[in-house]
């Protein structure tokens, strides 16, 4: 295999399926099912999921709110997904702890960095929560921090679209995937990966970021043994 220690980013939006908002049993059931391929690897995995489907802060605040106050709705929406997943993927029988930024301990474990690595090296999967705990930071973010701090192999990035194309494939069907990227020319082109912070961070500490569909059965366990269904971006 390609990758031994993964951290998987999915949007909160991903878990919303053909809902306007919220999570879709469908949807975590597909997405346990994919991640216990993972497990049954012996992969050790981390996840991330954003809260796009239930808040997002940024909109929040263009709304008038105040965007410390909006963030951590934001936050406090990652954890209900974690939870969400969480239970979907006990519900297989994977081992799984759900770690947040934020301290609610009767809800999930507070984030420790060595006691996440410990939960990854019992093969459990670790679904941290609540962004970095502060606001002003995405997701993205987030998820890059934590697979720097638990020294993850490479970030993948779920997304409906199979890779990073130089137009938008969903706009135009002459679009063509990238196969590789440097982070130089994805912050050059202002290409809407990830957010910049996210990337400078990946950039400046030398971790891959590997962007792939995830609603395609089986593309998951194929990212991680480095076959070519996306778009590896790396210095």
């Amino acid at each position: 295999m390609k990758f031994k220690r993964v951290l998987l980013k999915i949007s909160g939006e991903a878990l919303m399926g053909d809902k306007a908002y919220g999570i879709s049993p469908e949807v975590v059931k597909f997405l346990s099912q994919e991640i216990q391929a993972l497990h049954n690897l012996k992969i050790e995995l981390a996840l991330v999921i954003g809260a796009g489907n239930i808040f997002r802060g940024v909109a929040g605040a263009a709304s008038g709110m105040d965007r410390s106050t909006a963030d951590s709705m934001g936050m406090l929406g990652t954890v209900m997904n974690s939870l969400a997943v969480q239970d979907g993927l006990e519900s297989l029988g994977i081992p799984t702890k759900v770690m947040s930024a934020i301290t609610m301990l009767n809800v999930c474990e507070t984030y420790e960095r060595l006691k996440a690595i410990v939960h990854l090296e019992r093969k459990r999967v670790v679904i941290f929560a609540a962004g970095t705990g502060n606001p002003y930071f995405t997701t993205d973010t987030a998820a890059v921090l934590r697979a720097l701090e638990i020294k993850a192999d490479v970030i993948m990035k779920a997304t409906r679209v199979d890779g990073v194309y130089d137009r938008d494939p969903e706009q135009d069907p002459n679009a063509v995937r990238y196969h590789t990227l440097s982070y130089s020319t994805v912050l050059r082109d202002d290409l809407k990966i990830m957010d910049a912070a996210g990337i400078s961070l990946g950039r400046d500490n030398n971790l891959p970021i590997f962007v792939f569909d995830m609603t395609k059965p089986g593309n998951i366990v194929k990212a991680v043994m480095g076959e070519d269904v996306g778009t590896l971006i790396s210095n």
